[in-house]
């Protein structure tokens, strides 16, 4: 509607401005003189301007109808489309302005006028591959849905453009929450261009979703081999993936391939915490304590972490909490300014009644970096030595309203979660989860306390006693030491 407005006041005003010249050049004196074969004739300006104009008019028909002598002359000596290519030309040239214009106008974010352009190329230019795709993509622009499918399955009758055909109908199914349809296509347009990085990544997140970690695996191979991703990246990916199949075969009983995949898995990457685990508890099962002991002291080194504790407490369940303290100096001499390392000592050396020192292990993490389990471990402490009530009270107190430390957290969305995945529960990102301090304000449920009682190696009643031994003391409290628990 605007567009027909400003092209009738643009009509009006160059009609008004040539009435304007034309009467001004009626006014104007003089005039030329022109002689031709003895025969003169007098042009005033006006009829000067418009044999001017019509001379130019008659150069280009001229030129024109020699192009279209030319073109039957050749049409004459054999060529068949000689004058078929001559009257083509011109819709070519206007098909291929009209697609140039399509074009500018997808860049510059005007969908509709690229669907107009679009039309008029697909008028005057025998193109397909080209009208087709810029139909699609303008439509995709201007959220009709249906008219873009309709154009990307018309690009798969042609094997010039079958890839984007099928990689435009990937896109729409994504968009329509169809990752079944999605992962189908995805595979298609994988198998056509193995090397197309895009392809790839979203094939590899549609496999992991799925839980398909052997495609997975093959995708991430030919990652690496188009070099579309970079050789450690590559290979810590592989150990995640191999970690979350060797999960999937526990789930299905097969405990001996179970352990070979988990063991694959710490061997792809050794500092990688739930493959480490999961393989030292099949190093215990193979009754291999000394391997077991290996992987977890490796993965310690790299990042200490509560689950490796209790890994490597289980290599001996029955031993004394002594000869447990003895043993666990292969972890606690590897970052011993960790928090988590000093944590650990203080939990041995509770276990070991050893009071004062477990107080000295925890030093001053209570007050420069305070945590809900290192404020719960000080509580014990000082139950264990006797303090009064209303001090362990204190400890607790302080215990339900501080941070609950490092958890696993993805990179990408910041959302917790309580254990560690293969994807994120919340974005579906892929090896995004690392073990970090959440963001201020943000709750999430205590991880690694868990571990004391199986340190202390009493049952969980009888723990109890080690920092509730007062018949007196509050509810709260003693929830809260369970809780730590």
């Amino acid at each position: 509607m605007l567009l027909s407005l400003i092209k009738i006041i643009a009509f009006i005003v160059i009609v008004t401005a040539l009435t304007y010249g034309a009467m001004q050049l009626m006014t104007v004196d003089g005039g030329a003189i022109i002689s031709v074969a003895g025969v003169e004739m007098t042009l005033s300006p006006l009829q000067l301007v418009f044999g001017f104009v019509a001379l130019v008019v008659l150069v280009w028909l001229f030129l024109k109808l020699m192009a279209f002598l030319i073109a039957t002359y050749h049409f004459l000596n054999g060529d068949e489309t000689a004058i078929s290519r001559y009257f083509d030309r011109n819709r070519e040239r206007k098909g291929f302005e009209a697609l140039s214009e399509g074009m500018m106008a997808l860049a510059s974010g005007e969908g509709h006028l690229a669907l107009t352009k679009a039309q008029r190329a697909k008028k005057y230019l025998n193109a397909p591959e080209l009208t087709t795709l810029l139909t699609a993509q303008a439509a995709e622009m201007t959220g009709d849905k249906r008219q873009a499918e309709e154009s990307y399955k018309a690009l798969l009758e042609s094997g010039q453009t079958r890839f984007v055909g099928v990689r435009g109908l990937m896109k729409q199914k994504l968009l329509a929450g169809d990752t079944d349809t999605a992962m189908a296509l995805a595979k298609k347009a994988f198998a056509l261009k193995p090397k197309h990085e895009e392809t790839q990544d979203v094939l590899l997140k549609l496999q992991a979703e799925k839980e398909d970690w052997a495609g997975a695996r093959e995708t991430l191979g030919a990652k690496l081999k188009a070099g579309n991703l970079p050789r450690d990246v590559h290979k810590r990916r592989d150990a995640v993936l191999a970690l979350s199949e060797a999960k999937d075969i526990m789930e299905d009983g097969q405990s001996i391939e179970a352990r070979e995949a988990a063991i694959n898995a710490n061997r792809l990457s050794p500092d990688l915490i739930p493959a480490a685990v999961m393989a030292a508890r099949g190093y215990i099962a193979q009754d291999k304590p000394k391997y077991a002991s290996r992987v977890l002291s490796k993965a310690w080194g790299a990042q200490p972490h509560p689950d490796l504790a209790a890994a490597f407490a289980e290599i001996a369940p029955n031993e004394t909490a002594t000869a447990r303290l003895k043993r666990f100096v292969t972890l606690t001499k590897q970052n011993p300014d960790n928090p988590e390392t000093k944590m650990l000592l203080a939990e041995l050396h509770i276990a070991a009644e050893d009071f004062p020192a477990a107080k000295r292990a925890l030093g001053d993490l209570v007050n420069d970096d305070p945590t809900s389990r290192g404020l719960t471990l000080m509580a014990a402490i000082e139950r264990g030595s006797g303090a009064d009530d209303a001090v362990v009270r204190g400890w607790l107190t302080r215990a339900l309203t501080a941070p609950r430390g490092a958890q696993w957290i993805c990179d990408n969305c910041q959302h917790i979660h309580t254990e560690w995945a293969p994807v994120c529960a919340n974005c579906a990102s892929f090896d995004t989860l690392g073990w970090k301090r959440p963001p201020a304000g943000e709750v999430a449920m205590p991880v690694g306390t868990e571990m004391l009682p199986l340190i202390v190696g009493q049952s969980p009643a009888t723990d109890v006693v080690v920092v509730e031994d007062d018949a007196n003391a509050d509810v709260p409290e003693a929830e809260i030491v369970e809780e730590a628990k």
